[in-house]
């Protein structure tokens, strides 16, 4: 019983251990304020069954002056557990004893120092405040009055609560009767309440409790409420003079803070005579009254009633009427109180929007706003618990608003809430009809991304992604371009090697330009999530052809990405070895060639550089390769030497594909013979002939391996090379386009290069020719 520690009430303890009872209830704090005022102690408490804060209302016959005062205290529990009315207290549970009474309660404060606190307001704050409160409690006086045909007989501010909501709730039933009732108190000891006689009607005072039997129900209630206006509006000043014999009318002197659009009513509530008396209900009416006249209307003009009144038939209202209401609400939220905004205000609205339609669009940003008074534990069951319902609802007002305001509230959702009742709903709007719906869902993703599990974010999500980048509105693959963009460093790793390039590679051929740009600014939003081999081998070939785009703002953005890219591959490199090869590769000896006289380490930045480099490559490296007692020879000397390959060059391989040997050995080659002076002269066939006459060479060491005599020395590829080269001195292999620098000197480089280009070619058919002779010799 450990709820049972810090009580303060040993009633309840005492209760539970003689009993044994099991209370639906803790108690908590003692609200002071309220003791010693009327039979009753306040505490506030908490439901055991839900932890919901509640108050519990408890008597004590301890004395034998209290122990009178039961039956006041056992009227009050029969009296509240039958009267149901939305403005009197809402009785929850009882726990009896011979002695003690336990009375549970929704959770409320008293009105008296609440009054107090809303002096520090302006006076119209205050006066629309006390105008409402008094408005609910002569509704629920009507009610008593007429409905149930009985007598409150304790109308006063300490018979006033105030709920968490902020509307007032008539309570203090300990002396209501009802004239017919055999068993009503009220008649016979009304007297015994505390303060009964300072808010005693005057035939009360005069004749008693006893004769009220013979008055109209309202009378002494309609005398009471006009003292609780005037408490309410006065709450300095004590009973105004009229309470006290002779019980003159009150005076314009007498008013003090009471609206002048009241005090006339108030007058009529005052009036010494019973009969004569305005009861609630006629108040009630006279307040209500459309046409503002003399001492009407008063509360029909109030902003707080009018919202309420708005509120309770906001279903079947009209359109006009919703929109009038809605209006009104937007214009006054910030004036509201916060429990009036909280919990009157918003749980209205709230259900309004089950029912969806056009108003939809314009509720919910006011249930977002009124929902910022909220205090954080209960924004869950206030506010979203209602939200996350309209996810399900099929109309589309519904829904955009929904997803229009996502960013409102996004924050204060969990995951399991995301996952289990907002994703199965929210996903349909990828396939809806309307195109507004299509984008608007694409764009509430991204903040619910975090709150997705690994399922939805790299499978179901990126199945309805991949449809949206072909759908037919430009917009709408465009942000889905750029929420793949931003959902892609939260991708798993292999989906995003999957996934990431394919998609920005697609976005880059859309016809939509913005598209195309938002492709590239994607690569470069998640530069994180590529390996390098993946930048160099899928990334950078993606977005190279959107250098030359057609649209200026795209070649931009293209040259931006590349320059990124290439940056990251250049910081990466700058680690890397000069060379994988491993030592055991390397000839002993070999010699590393520069290109054109340069060091190894020397670039190009230049077509005119580049051609310069690549004719001193050809001239050097064929030049050192060259024995020195060659070089006195004629070309047709060495007409059957090997070919010295370096390492780094691919395996030769023979006619058929296949390896033809072992390495070729560095020793001198003898010359072979004869020797012919033009490589044109000879057929295919006298060559083979002539080789295979020809004597083994001891200084050349061939492989296994020997191609067959029926298989033509020189390839189809080869004699077709040579003959272009021979038929068109002029023309370029790799096109009709000039592959030097524009701006070199044609006869410096362009004369070269073209005399280069067939004697490379000439030496190098000979070269093939003369060894394919030796091959056959063997």
């Amino acid at each position: 019983m450990d709820y049972l520690r810090n009580l303060g009430s040993a009633a309840v303890s005492s209760l539970v251990q003689k009993s044994g009872l099991t209370l639906p209830f803790s108690l908590g704090n003692k609200v002071t304020s309220f003791e010693n005022r009327t039979i009753w102690s306040l505490y506030d408490g908490t439901k055991r069954e839900d932890s919901s804060p509640v108050s519990i209302f408890e008597f004590e016959a301890n004395t034998p002056a209290k122990k009178n005062l039961l039956p006041l205290a056992k009227n009050a529990v029969r009296k509240l557990r039958t009267v149901r009315h939305p403005d009197v207290l809402k009785f929850m549970e009882v726990v009896e004893t011979d002695t003690t009474i336990h009375i549970m309660t929704e959770r409320v404060r008293p009105l008296g120092p609440a009054i107090r606190e809303w002096q520090n307001k302006s006076t119209e704050e205050r006066e629309a405040w006390l105008v409402w409160g008094l408005h609910r409690v002569s509704v629920a006086l009507a009610f008593l009055n007429e409905s149930a045909s009985s007598t409150h007989g304790n109308v006063r501010v300490d018979s006033i609560f105030i709920s968490s909501s902020g509307e007032w709730k008539l309570g203090g039933f300990d002396v209501l009767s009802n004239p017919k009732d055999d068993a009503a108190v009220l008649y016979n000891m009304g007297g015994m309440l505390p303060d009964a006689s300072t808010f005693s009607s005057p035939e009360v005072k005069k004749g008693g409790y006893s004769a009220l039997k013979e008055l109209p129900p309202a009378a002494a209630d309609a005398y009471g409420l006009g003292l609780l206006i005037h408490y309410s509006f006065n709450a300095e000043k004590g009973a105004p003079a009229t309470a006290q014999p002779p019980h003159s009318p009150p005076t314009a002197a007498s008013r003090g803070l009471i609206p002048t659009m009241i005090f006339p009513a108030y007058k009529k509530l005052m009036n010494p005579s019973p009969k004569a008396r305005l009861s609630p209900a006629h108040f009630l009416e006279l307040g209500m009254a459309q046409t503002a006249g003399d001492g009407a209307g008063f509360f029909a003009s109030n902003r707080l009633v009018k919202v309420c009144e708005g509120l309770d038939g906001f279903n079947v209202a009209s359109e006009g009427e919703k929109a009038s209401l809605l209006k009104t609400l937007k214009e006054s939220a910030t004036s509201f109180p916060t429990e009036f905004a909280c919990y009157r205000v918003l749980p209205a609205l709230a259900s309004a929007l089950e029912f969806g339609g056009a108003s939809a669009a314009t509720i919910l940003p006011l249930v977002l706003q009124f929902g910022k008074n909220v205090a954080p534990e209960e924004y869950s069951t206030v506010i979203l618990t209602h939200l996350v319902k309209l996810y399900t609802s099929p109309d589309r007002g519904t829904r955009m608003a929904l997803l229009d305001h996502l960013p409102e509230y996004a924050d204060k959702l969990d995951k399991k809430t995301v996952v289990d009742k907002i994703w199965p709903n929210l996903q349909t709007g990828f396939t809806d009809t309307v195109a507004l719906i299509r984008e608007a869902t694409v764009k509430s993703i991204i903040l619910l991304s975090d709150k997705f599990n690994e399922r939805i974010m790299n499978n179901d999500l990126l199945r309805h992604l991949a449809r949206m980048q072909a759908d037919p509105e430009a917009s709408i693959r465009t942000n889905t371009c750029i929420l793949i963009g931003r959902l892609g460093p939260v991708l798993g790793y292999n989906t995003k090697r999957k996934v990431l390039v394919p998609a920005f590679a697609r976005a880059l051929k859309d016809p939509f330009v913005h598209a195309r740009v938002a492709g590239l600014m994607a690569f470069m939003a998640t530069i994180d999530c590529f390996d390098i081999e993946d930048i160099a081998t899928k990334v950078i070939p993606s977005m190279a052809f959107s250098m030359v785009d057609k649209e200026k703002l795209v070649r931009d953005q293209a040259f931006k990405a590349m320059e990124l890219f290439m940056k990251k591959l250049e910081e990466h490199v700058a680690t890397m070895p000069e060379t994988a090869a491993p030592e055991t590769e390397l000839i002993p000896g070999a010699l590393v060639l520069p290109l054109n006289g340069a060091s190894s380490n020397t670039l190009v930045n230049s077509a005119a550089g580049a051609a310069g480099a690549l004719a001193g490559w050809a001239i050097s490296s064929i030049g050192k390769k060259l024995a020195a007692g060659d070089l006195q020879t004629t070309m047709a000397s060495a007409a059957g030497a090997a070919i010295d390959r370096p390492t780094s060059a691919p395996v030769s391989t023979g006619m058929n594909g296949a390896l033809s040997g072992s390495v070729l050995t560095s020793s001198a080659q003898p010359p072979l013979t004869p020797t012919y002076s033009s490589p044109s002269a000879v057929s295919t066939r006298s060559l083979t002939t002539v080789a295979g006459a020809t004597s083994r060479s001891k200084g050349m060491q061939l492989g296994a391996t020997k191609v067959p005599s029926s298989i033509s020395s020189i390839p189809d590829w080869a004699e077709e090379a040579a003959a272009e080269v021979d038929s068109s001195h002029e023309g370029n292999p790799w096109g009709n386009d000039d592959l030097m620098d524009v701006n070199a000197d044609e006869d410096d480089w362009s004369k070269k290069c073209r005399a280069l280009s067939r004697y490379s070619a000439k030496l190098f058919h000979r070269c093939v020719r003369d060894c394919s002779r030796f091959d056959d010799s063997r």
